[in-house]
């Protein structure tokens, strides 16, 4: 199992890159950003320094989408970095949340995520595309490769064109009983598209916070379940609440959800999600001392999750990371 750590573009970014770098110290493969350009900084101009300032870790927004930016110029982003870098780059890719919701925009469809997957790799790798109407192509790259974009997503439909469509799929909670369905759909996508299903790399992404306070530790990360909720919300929408074709596990917690504010997305103590209840912190996290951390890794390991992505939205951020690369890693590479 790879490891990641996913942050916020929070000024300033001399403490983003010193945390990509002790998560490189601490023996994680990948930096990953949040992409909403209004409420955090700008993530493609820190990733260019966090590729700079280190020396093998894998970077990318978790998730860019659609809609923020022309697909010629996220795939001319993603080129540039790759001919400065090496290629050391990822993309995660979705409908758009925050950064569309918080503009006044609505998140994109699956289907342009698709076409968006399909036309950014293409830019990327050097061939050519029909691109609103039109042929292009990067005349400056020689020599592309083959950008790995993986999709994020919860509903049927998401995890139908993720498993047609995307290299990766990001799961944005750590509930093993969730896991398992998502990545099942996602397979079963992918072989009904005619490709080999575990070339779809599963990657789980949430925060997790070690320490013995279990208490505390869910009020930091209470946060966590509103942001999943909005993407529950929009599925309870299309599906209905008592729909067969999504778990309970996953929608039941939203009952008591009410407006959501943008302004505190993805920071503790949100006053937004009030409604979480301490289950869901428990199941869609990961709480407790490390050896509970290897336990429900192993866990998610077992069942395909090739990447744990820790989100790091707490005060305990440098514990955690160090934690992580003195115990967890180690405790879970022994028992393979």
């Amino acid at each position: 199992m790879d490891f990641g750590l996913v942050l916020q573009t929070d000024p300033p970014a001399r403490r983003v890159v010193e945390l990509a770098q002790r998560a490189e110290a601490n023996g994680f493969t990948h930096v990953w950003v949040f992409d909403s350009p209004v409420l955090w900084q700008e993530p493609f101009v820190i990733l260019a320094r966090m590729l700079s300032e280190t020396a093998r870790i894998t970077v990318g927004p978790m998730v860019t989408n659609p809609g923020t930016r022309d697909w010629s110029v996220l795939a001319s982003t993603f080129a540039t970095l790759n001919d400065m870098y090496g290629p050391r780059t990822i993309c995660g890719m979705g409908r758009g949340d925050s950064a569309l919701r918080y503009i006044g925009r609505k998140p994109r469809t699956l289907q342009e995520m698709a076409d968006a997957i399909r036309v950014v790799k293409d830019l990327v790798a050097g061939e050519s595309v029909e691109y609103n109407g039109t042929k292009i192509r990067f005349p400056w790259v020689d020599d592309g490769w083959d950008l790995p974009v993986w999709g994020a997503g919860y509903g049927p439909r998401a995890l139908d064109c993720i498993g047609r469509h995307a290299d990766g799929f990001i799961l944005q909670l750590a509930d093993p009983q969730i896991f398992e369905w998502t990545t099942s759909s996602v397979r079963d996508a992918a072989i009904a598209a005619n490709r080999e299903p575990d070339s779809v790399v599963s990657c789980v992404a949430a925060p997790a916070y070690v320490g013995d306070d279990i208490a505390h530790q869910r009020e930091q990360l209470r946060w966590f379940g509103g942001m999943v909720g909005n993407h529950v919300s929009d599925i309870v929408n299309r599906y209905g609440a008592q729909s067969g074709d999504v778990p309970k596990a996953l929608t039941n917690y939203i009952k008591g959800r009410g407006a959501y504010d943008y302004s505190h997305h993805g920071r503790s103590g949100n006053p937004s999600t009030d409604f979480v209840p301490d289950d869901i912190v428990d199941r869609f996290c990961i709480l407790g001392a490390a050896q509970e951390h290897v336990a429900k890794l192993k866990t998610l390991r077992d069942l395909g999750a090739r990447q744990f992505a820790v989100y790091l939205m707490h005060d305990a951020q440098e514990k955690t990371l160090d934690a992580y690369g003195k115990h967890v890693l180690p405790a879970l590479a022994a028992l393979d």
